[in-house]
């Protein structure tokens, strides 16, 4: 059985990516907290590569990493790499981009992620980068999901990520494109 190690101290989003990976034979680890990682980047794709390599290397063991957010058209892309750190709360969050973009019509955006996935040395075996388009609604909409799933409006399937179902909010959504793209390249690792 391989290991491998989730370059997060989220127990969340471990689950999540466990849910992708189910059918392979693997384990996956947390990070241990100890480990900080320092998200110096400028884009989502450098984000899971450092963080993927830095992990890698630090505990000799394979990792993956995925950094992912909202780039939002009218906002020049902001909250972009920093949509995690837009507030200290989903609420706060949602607020802040609801009153950064007012009134206005241009309400396009995108869900973004990338993962990445290094070798023990740390350097990058995979990589894959998925998007959801979709528009920022007025208000928020639905229970389910997490950060700005509430207000992200998936016009082919008239429902925001906090109203669709699991199953199909992970084949919808920018993290289950990222990995579709990586599904048929992990016999390589």
């Amino acid at each position: 059985m391989k290991k491998l190690i989730v370059a997060t101290s989220n127990p969340g989003k471990l689950k999540e990516i466990q849910n992708y990976l189910i059918e392979l034979d693997w384990k996956l680890e947390l990070k241990p907290d100890t480990l900080e990682i320092e998200e110096t980047g400028t884009t989502f794709v450098e984000n899971a590569r450092l963080k993927a390599s830095q992990v890698a290397k630090a505990l000799g063991e394979w990792a993956i990493a995925d950094d992912s957010g909202l780039v939002v058209d009218a906002l020049n892309g902001a909250p972009g790499i920093y949509s995690a750190r837009y507030g200290t709360t989903d609420e706060e969050r949602i607020e802040r981009l609801l009153r950064e973009l007012g009134k206005t019509d241009q309400r396009q955006g995108r869900f973004v992620c990338a993962i990445a996935i290094a070798r023990q040395d740390g350097s990058i075996a995979l990589q894959s980068e998925g998007v959801c388009r979709g528009e920022i609604l007025t208000s928020p909409r639905g229970t389910e999901g997490f950060g700005y799933d509430p207000i992200f409006y998936v016009p082919q399937y008239k429902q925001t990520f906090a109203q669709m179902p699991p199953d199909i909010k992970c084949k919808v959504s920018h993290r289950g494109q990222a990995f579709e793209a990586l599904l048929p390249h992990l016999s390589e690792v």
